[in-house]
């Protein structure tokens, strides 16, 4: 699992049917490192900081072992600095 920020929504109107209509959102992690596309599965905002896992357990949170992703938002953190770890 990861820690990451929402900066903003990703529109991407051509995509496979596996996709289907699961909105896409630009990540970063705190450090502020290249921005990354993650699939949300629980309806984040920019600026909420988030719990991503990759891997298999991505396509598991998007809901299918078939869906196309490697990067899904599981949770929105309530409270946490980012300095503080």
């Amino acid at each position: 699992m990861r820690i990451m920020q929402v900066e903003k929504t990703l529109v991407s109107t051509n995509r496979i049917k596996e996709m289907g209509h699961r909105p896409l959102l630009v990540v970063r992690d705190k450090a502020g490192g290249t921005p990354s596309v993650a699939v949300d599965a629980v309806g984040c905002i920019p600026g909420d900081w988030v719990i991503c896992v990759g891997s298999s357990a991505a396509r598991d949170a998007a809901g299918s072992k078939e869906f196309p992703s490697d990067l899904t938002i599981v949770g929105i953190i309530d409270r946490w600095t980012p300095d503080s770890v």
